[in-house]
């Protein structure tokens, strides 16, 4: 449970977090990303409070500025792989968004997938595809939580390289959520969520 958090976050920055299970990291994502609303206190996103944000324009905000990849994969099961990155384009008034999604797939080594459902990819190459969603609106701020969780150790490298790949050629702010001190210890900036206190690790 929080309790009077505080956290900024600098454009561009790569920023880790950990804590024991129940800390409330995935609330504290939750609440960065507008999914939820605090119960007191604000959340800034460039000036502008989510919480007095109506849902339509936290929904439009999070579409167009801000990317979320998930630690079970947020892909919609009965679509492609490329069609729920086209989707994800879409939802963000992209425009070419069937080129787009192809072009960020091959780039993240998934052309030969673009046709796979999900049950139909590892869970490697799922969490490239939640990646491709979560940069196909080319966001100024990527959350990860437990991205790498489930993934071996080779698919979680490839995952982790994609989302500092995103710091350095797109000034993409990264906050990830990881239970892995090594993983943590990459990251420009680390924190700890303990006892509803954001901590400077």
């Amino acid at each position: 449970m929080l309790d009077r958090a505080s956290l900024e976050l600098a454009r561009g920055q790569t920023v880790s977090l950990v804590g024991v299970s129940g800390s409330g990291k995935s609330t504290l994502i939750s609440l960065l990303s507008g999914l939820l609303q605090p119960d007191a206190g604000r959340i800034l996103f460039d000036g502008d409070d989510l919480a007095a944000l109506g849902e339509r324009d936290r929904a439009a905000l999070r579409a167009g500025r801000i990317g979320i990849v998930l630690q079970s994969g947020n892909l919609v099961p009965f679509l492609t792989a490329h069609e729920n990155v086209k989707l994800a384009i879409e939802l963000a008034d992209g425009e070419r968004p069937a080129e787009r999604a192809r072009a960020l797939l091959e780039e993240l080594g998934l052309g030969d997938r673009l046709d796979h459902f999900p049950r139909l990819l590892s869970g490697g190459e799922a969490q490239r595809v939640a990646v491709a969603m979560a940069l196909a609106n080319e966001p100024d701020l990527l959350l990860a939580d437990e991205a790498t969780g489930e993934l071996d150790s080779a698919s979680a490298e490839q995952v982790m390289q994609l989302m500092f790949t995103a710091r350095r050629e797109r000034g993409v702010t990264v906050l990830f959520v990881t239970h892995s001190a090594e993983l943590a210890g990459r990251a420009e900036r680390r924190l700890r969520l303990a006892h509803g206190q954001v901590e400077e690790v």
